[in-house]
């Protein structure tokens, strides 16, 4: 991509983009015979976390950056706190604080994978992209799958309850503090939950076979749509390169599976992944250092995670895993969905075995300080969120405040990628003439399967209206179209 608007080029822009978590714009850049040359995905928010948590004692940590998102402040919650873990010299965690941060972090993933895709993306999957829009949302597939928005609703409720069990709050919770936890599960909790344990993990399976089955009864569509190939990036197993979402090293293969890096340790990523900013969004450009700009760019997410990983060690998914990997890489941007499930079912295994360790109930739940404190109080805590590769790193001063951050975000490490999947599906379904409300969902799909977090904020679902301009190398308005928050499709100029 170029910053650089040639005089030749016309520019279509979609603002906002909707039934994502946040706000940005996609612009359309295309040639005199309306060929789409570009693609940009805009960020168009800016909230500078890593500039004000500077100055924040160390503690607050875990607690203020998890304000960063309302879908997923877990994930950040005990990112922060294992990076804060490092700067003071804590290297192992008791095993009581590892079981209920392990257990908080795989009812995130959960309920998080069960959001996005029982009541963002199933509409679009189950009715097709271009269905009415009226219909298109959560309620429109309760009216006509009840089954299935029900085991949504109940596979994301049963991940939350995790989560306010083990975290004391369903969101912005204050469970993970530095050095370990702050509370165990009671008896009657962990029963509770591993009574439920079965349903959960055969409804995850449900899930995984019909995103497999939606694949079958449209193999081109899903095989072909956003299609483009990359790199992927994210934590494994250290030893024996097992899906690995709380704790690992990093690992990145190219498209075709070769390994590009592998055993690294997180707290040297500074030395492997440049983050490249450009004038056109808030969001970053991060690439492996190795390969530079134009080539080291990659994805994470489950799709990634699902291919460079060796195996899973549930035995469920890992079954589904080697079920979506028969016939080699997939690169498709709408096998996200799949993954994700795979993932999902996976989370619940994991929460059924953890939910038989008895460090849940008992057991010291921090760990002690250190009693030499570190010449230099940096660390570096990296988890996979449900969205990718999740980074944490700072540095703490001799008065016990942060005095340096930095964040990478999964949705930071997925930007080129998702350009590149709306460039693909514009490039195949916009004939640069019109725009119509369902090309706009066509390309708002591409993004929706990276399950992005815009903004890292919460926004109301289904609210933000949609405008699209089509200009032409003069700037004249040649066409203009807005979705409003009701779903209402109007055309403003022809």
């Amino acid at each position: 991509m170029t910053d650089t608007l040639a005089p030749a080029l016309r520019r279509v822009a979609i603002d906002p983009v909707s039934r994502v978590e946040g706000h940005g714009k996609v612009t359309l850049l295309l040639d005199e015979h309306n060929r789409v040359q570009q693609a940009r995905l805009h960020i168009v928010e800016f909230r500078g976390f890593e500039s004000f948590i500077v100055g924040r004692p160390y503690w607050e940590v875990p607690v203020m950056v998890q304000r960063l998102c309302g879908i997923c402040p877990v994930s950040h919650h005990l990112a922060a706190s294992k990076a804060i873990d490092r700067a003071l010299g804590i290297r192992a965690l008791p095993p009581s604080a590892e079981a209920l941060r392990r257990l908080m972090h795989y009812g995130q993933i959960m309920q998080s994978h069960a959001l996005h895709f029982f009541h963002l993306s199933s509409p679009d999957l189950l009715f097709g992209f271009d269905s009415e829009v009226a219909r298109r949302n959560i309620v429109g597939v309760a009216a006509a799958h009840p089954d299935i928005a029900r085991q949504g609703v109940m596979l994301r409720k049963y991940g939350q309850e995790v989560i306010r069990l083990t975290a004391g709050k369903r969101i912005h919770g204050t469970g993970s503090v530095p050095g370990g936890v702050n509370r165990h599960l009671t008896q009657t909790e962990r029963d509770t939950l591993a009574a439920q344990a079965p349903q959960m993990i055969d409804w995850c399976e449900q899930a995984v076979n019909l995103v497999a089955t939606l694949h079958a009864q449209n193999p081109d569509l899903y095989a072909q749509f956003g299609l483009f190939r990359s790199s992927f990036l994210s934590l494994v197993r250290p030893g024996d390169g097992a899906l690995e979402l709380y704790d690992g090293v990093l690992r990145a293969r190219t498209a075709d599976g070769d390994t590009l890096l592998d055993g690294a340790d997180v707290q040297g990523y500074m030395a492997l992944i440049e983050e490249e900013t450009r004038p056109w969004s808030y969001m970053k450009f991060p690439h492996l250092r190795a390969l530079g700009r134009d080539a080291g760019w990659y994805r994470v997410g489950p799709l990634a995670r699902l291919q460079t990983c060796d195996f899973i060690d549930t035995p469920r998914a890992e079954a589904q895993r080697q079920r979506f990997l028969a016939h080699g890489a997939v690169h498709a941007t709408l096998a996200y969905h799949w993954a994700r499930m795979i993932e999902m079912l996976h989370a619940m295994e994991v929460i059924a075995r953890l939910l038989d360790d008895p460090a849940l109930l008992a057991g010291d739940l921090t760990a002690p300080l250190p009693a030499q404190r570190p010449a230099k109080r940096e660390g570096v805590g990296v988890i996979e969120a449900p969205r990718g590769t999740l980074i944490h790193h700072y540095t703490i001063g001799d008065d016990d405040l942060i005095s340096w951050c930095n964040l990478i975000v999964s949705t930071t490490h997925n930007n080129q990628a998702m350009n590149e999947s709306v460039r693909a599906v514009a490039a195949q379904y916009f004939d640069g003439r019109e725009v119509s409300e369902g090309l706009l969902n066509h390309m708002e799909v591409a993004i929706r399967a990276y399950d992005p977090c815009l903004s890292c904020a919460t926004h109301a679902l289904g609210q933000m209206p949609l405008e699209v301009n089509l200009v032409d190398a003069q700037e004249q308005l040649v066409d203009a179209v807005v979705r409003h928050g009701d779903g209402r499709f109007e055309r403003l100029a022809s």
